[in-house]
């Protein structure tokens, strides 16, 4: 059980809340976790197969807390709202500020300023710890073009030329991308990036964890009340969760290519956890899909010190928090929207 940002997080998969004195109770079993006052907090993020009390809902309705019910692993399931907080002032401000590019540039910009920083750290990171065994002065180079990049970002009047300029930034951090690989290289290299499919392993592995990524993103913005189809930087779409897209940006680099770099480099996945396909595509197998999910969930498991909270969470907690930190921005209790920027 977390507090942040007037937010009670309930990560144990055994907990069940209840009601007791205008207190939500978490208990597992016979043994009460915590007890906190309903009144102090905004909303609640139940990540619990148990659930809660009918009378602890109908309470949140009354005082008008967010209830959100997702799975262990981050799955959304529903949301318990009053009649005072169906989210539609927030929703209509988010769909106002996506119409409105001078509002939406901002927060796009953040997104991307938080990428491409974290882009660079990877880079930089690489050459502090393994200088030995990689390519110094190509990966200088492309986070050299990297931390020029900022000053474009800043500078840039449309969302347009902000693409433009998130296209090279990625382009110049995976012309470096094969550096970062330190072993099996003739099994996991990479030369591009390629999708739909992909092409070889490491495109494999990346193309996977960013659908689990975007899935993350997801349940987030849809348990803090903002409609992930609806975002600012990436072009509406039947079916597309833009918003998420818009999140994952800056957390692409942290919790996705380290991951699969950590997968490669310690030798956790093989090249028999692949299959290729006629076209040419390859994908990850059962077996291959069995060791990144388990892999998954345990990074997901692990802490870091949020650089904006300055407060220790899960890795799995970050979307969640992200999502906070941008409904609270739209909602103007922020002047800006304070991007994930990890060291």
């Amino acid at each position: 059980m977390r507090r942040l940002l007037n937010t009670l997080f309930v990560l144990t998969e055994d907990a069940y809340l209840s009601l007791k004195n205008e207190n939500v109770i978490v208990q597992v079993g016979d043994e009460k976790l915590a007890a906190v006052p309903l009144r102090s907090i905004e909303q609640i993020l139940c990540f619990s197969y148990k659930g809660a009390s009918p009378s602890l809902m109908g309470k949140c309705v009354e005082f008008g807390v967010n209830l959100s019910f997702f799975s262990p692993r981050g799955r959304y399931y529903c949301s318990i709202l009053g009649e005072k907080n169906r989210n539609v002032l927030l929703r209509r401000e988010q769909f106002r500020i996506a119409d409105d590019e001078t509002r939406s540039l901002p927060i796009a910009k953040s997104f991307i300023l938080g990428k491409v920083f974290n882009c660079r750290w990877i880079l930089e990171r690489a050459k502090r710890d393994h200088a030995m065994r990689i390519n110094v002065e190509r990966v200088t180079q492309q986070s050299t073009l990297l931390h020029s990049a900022f000053a474009e970002i800043e500078g840039c009047s449309s969302i347009s030329e902000l693409r433009g300029i998130e296209g090279n930034a990625a382009k110049n951090y995976f012309l470096a991308f094969d550096d970062l690989v330190l072993r099996s290289k003739d099994d996991f290299y990479f030369e591009a990036r390629s999708r739909r499919p992909p092409l070889d392993r490491l495109n494999a592995l990346l193309s996977f964890v960013y659908t689990l990524l975007t899935q993350d993103c997801t349940a987030a913005l849809q348990g803090v009340g903002l409609d992930p189809y609806v975002g600012f930087m990436h072009v509406d779409r039947p079916g597309r969760v833009s918003l998420a897209l818009d999140l994952m940006e800056e957390l692409r680099p942290v919790l996705a290519d380290r991951f699969v770099l950590s997968l490669v480099n310690t030798g956790a996945v093989k090249p028999a956890d692949f299959e290729e396909q006629e076209n040419g595509g390859v994908f990850l197998n059962e077996k291959g899909r069995k060791v990144v999910l388990a892999t998954w969930q345990k990074r997901k498991a692990e802490e870091l010190t949020h650089p904006f909270l300055n407060e220790k969470m899960p890795w799995g907690l970050v979307p969640y928090v992200q999502s906070l930190l941008l409904m609270r921005t739209l909602r103007g209790d922020l002047d800006a929207y304070p991007p994930l920027m990890w060291k």
